[in-house]
């Protein structure tokens, strides 16, 4: 389980569903359900450049083992949780 804190203001950046829009138009949240659903299967290398290129882009600074964690997941079909501590 990944654990990350995110100001409040930044919350769209993350999720999808936020009533706040990132300023980067595609939240993190939308670009690891869309490699979730097709990349199963596929090597861990291949999914973690994106998932990087994806955080850097909504400016989340998830750690390199969060992101191992999640492309592990996204390989395995399995679930990744993450826990979000919203700050001021």
């Amino acid at each position: 389980m990944g654990e990350i804190t995110i100001p409040a203001q930044d919350l769209g950046r993350l999720l999808a569903d936020s009533a706040r829009p990132g300023p980067c138009g595609v939240p993190y949240q939308r670009t690891y359900a869309s490699l979730a659903a097709t990349h199963r299967g596929r090597p861990v290398e291949e999914i973690l450049p994106q998932l990087q290129a994806a955080a850097v882009t909504a400016g989340i600074g998830f750690t390199a083992d969060d992101l191992a964690e999640q492309a592990e997941a996204i390989q395995t079909g399995g679930c990744y949780e993450l826990r979000i501590r919203v700050s001021r």
